[in-house]
């Protein structure tokens, strides 16, 4: 890693642990330079503004998302543990202490910015690959749904009901075995719902 790449990470850290303890209103870029270490010149080199360093972390959220849920859909496994696999790739991220912390940042700001929320949910892509896996299945008859889009919706809430926001709010990282046990539920529930019988045999 190169020396300004370091110092790019080390304001990027510090600015997470600035926009924690203060918020992105009463965040200041010079305590942002005194938390990393560096000149206050050398922020403003990487970052012209605190709304461009705020946004450059939020994207950081956003690619963290997306790049765990880049799993190929497999025809070959039952629905069940399709399910699983997919619910598992949230249940990466939730178990993640790194992850956490950022989302617990970024969801304070968003929910006193509207702006901000509807511009971190254009850059996911979590929801598109959520109802895709569902209508995929739907087209192999292995899930039957009316609309695709809002059982994927439900799927992703009933993990996120139960380990994202409790968690995020008691600032907690759950146990994987938690995670699991949650996922499991959820996808029973879900195929109880949206489930085909004899599905298995439509492998």
């Amino acid at each position: 890693m190169s020396v300004s790449d370091q110092k790019k990470k080390q304001i990027v850290q510090a600015a997470i642990a600035e926009f924690q303890d203060k918020g992105f209103a009463g965040a200041s870029m010079d305590r942002i330079s005194e938390r990393a270490q560096v000149s206050k010149r050398t922020v403003y080199n990487h970052f012209e503004s605190k709304d461009v360093l705020f946004k450059a972390i939020s994207q950081c959220l956003a690619d963290q998302v997306n790049s765990a849920l880049e799993l190929q859909y497999d025809p070959a496994l039952p629905i069940r543990d399709a399910l699983v696999r997919l619910g598992w790739a949230e249940g990466e991220l939730l178990t993640n202490p790194c992850f956490m912390s950022l989302a617990r940042m970024v969801m304070g700001e968003t929910i006193r910015d509207p702006e901000l929320a509807a511009d971190m949910n254009s850059r996911m892509t979590k929801l598109a690959v959520f109802t895709q896996f569902v209508e995929r299945a739907i087209r192999e008859g292995k899930l039957t749904a009316e609309d695709p889009g809002v059982a994927a919706s439900q799927f992703l809430g009933l993990i996120k009901a139960r380990a994202f926001f409790p968690n995020i709010h008691a600032g907690r990282v759950p146990e994987r075995q938690e995670i699991g046990k949650i996922i499991e539920e959820s996808v029973d529930m879900f195929l109880a719902r949206y489930g085909v019988v004899d599905a298995e045999a439509a492998i």
